[in-house]
């Protein structure tokens, strides 16, 4: 047997990386990506072995900031992991599983997802398992390895800050192969924006290579979101994510009766009892599962059995700045799930003016991903990249 693994340091790393452009939608803008790196250094014989996870918090979705993801992971994950103990990657896979989301009444799913990877990617490395091993454990049918990741197709962006700069950029991502787009509404000149990318996009659109999608980011009443309908069928958009707001879930129904679109739930989708909630609602055809927002990526799995179980779809999602080291994540996802309808991720090539591995994971042709090729997450982490864009507030924990 195999001498057991446990934890010696605990780096808790806050970044600041800068963004190539200003990105806004209705809920924030930010030009500069905050993700929060943890960092696991093993006790011999494994010390020359270190695991890294990553998450980024958002107030305005799960409650969380920054400053609190750093706290949580170091006063309330940090007595979880002074007990670690695993002989076998099953026994890492089952603690893993018995992470909280929940401390003390208050949700910290983006501490959990940064501590879950960091653990994942150590057990992967000590134990020669890749990260979509854990649907072994998991017990979830139709749930293995190499799952959906030779035919899902990452999806384009609708961005550029004038007509000509967003009509470029469609065009380069359309030579590149891509075939889904996702545009942000429910800011101002939304319609302009919406009609300049269908035009862009209108052939492929009519002929069926395309897919246009929207995202209100929960900014619309009711009677808004009505309003907007006839411009968004008129213009092609397939699917509207969080048209309202979580408080107005219930109301869901009045807009999907009516609407020639389908509705994804997002921001109002934080843990299992929410998703099996929205999908007994009715109204919403597709969970938008994003490992950050959801707690990692032992709960994303879960969450997309669920919906894919009761006839729903499963988009995997992002948030805005992650590094490659979610979108590692976010490829293992697409390796243990059997059927995703939308992905979004690995941006980081293209978003930041910086990356803290080695080489940066990105899709290829066509939006096409190929497996990493190691253990654990599969890439190599940048030591002097994150010496360079970590933020003053390091914490480290010596166990």
């Amino acid at each position: 047997m195999p001498a057991p693994l446990r934890i010696r340091r605990i780096q808790v790393i806050p970044l600041a990386i800068p963004m190539r452009f200003r990105f806004e939608h209705a809920a924030a803008t930010r030009a500069v990506s905050d993700p929060v790196i943890v960092q696991l250094a093993a006790e011999a014989p494994y010390s020359h072995l270190i695991g890294y996870g990553e998450t980024l918090a958002r107030r305005y979705v799960t409650g969380e900031t920054t400053e609190t993801v750093c706290d949580d992971i170091i006063d309330l994950f940090t007595p979880h992991l002074l007990e670690f103990r695993a002989s076998s990657f099953s026994e890492v896979v089952q603690y893993v599983h018995d992470l909280p989301s929940l401390i003390d009444g208050r949700l910290v799913n983006s501490a959990r997802c940064a501590v879950e990877l960091a653990l994942l990617d150590l057990a992967g490395r000590v134990f020669s398992r890749r990260l979509s091993d854990v649907t072994g454990w998991l017990d979830l049918p139709g749930f293995e390895p190499p799952g959906c990741l030779g035919e899902a197709r990452y999806s384009g962006v609708v961005i550029g800050g004038s007509p000509r700069k967003q009509a470029a950029a469609l065009r380069l991502q359309r030579c590149y192969g891509l075939r889904d787009y996702k545009i942000k509404v429910a800011t101002p000149g939304w319609e302009t924006r919406l009609e300049q990318a269908q035009r862009a996009l209108a052939a492929a659109l009519r002929a069926g290579r395309a897919t246009l999608r929207a995202d209100a980011n929960g900014a619309w009443r009711l009677e808004e979101a009505r309003a907007a309908s006839p411009t968004l069928e008129r213009l092609g958009v397939c699917a509207l994510e969080q048209p309202l707001s979580p408080s107005e879930d219930a109301k869901l129904r009045k807009l999907a009766r009516s609407a020639k679109y389908d509705l994804i739930a997002d921001e109002s989708l934080l843990t299992l009892e929410d998703a099996d909630e929205i999908i007994t609602a009715g109204a919403v055809k597709v969970l938008n599962i994003r490992l950050a927002k959801n707690g990692g990526l032992l709960p994303a799995l879960q969450m997309a059995h669920m919906a894919l179980t009761r006839g729903l779809d499963v988009q995997l999602g992002c948030l805005v700045g992650e590094t490659s080291i979610l979108a590692a994540a976010g490829a293992a996802f697409l390796e243990a799930c059997p059927k995703v309808r939308f992905v979004e991720g690995a941006y980081a090539p293209y978003l930041l003016r910086g990356d803290v591995t080695m080489k940066s994971l990105r899709f290829g042709r066509k939006g096409r991903m190929k497996p990493t090729a190691d253990y654990g997450l599969g890439v190599a982490v940048d030591e002097d990249a994150l010496r360079r864009f970590a933020c003053e507030t390091i914490k480290s924990i010596q166990l």
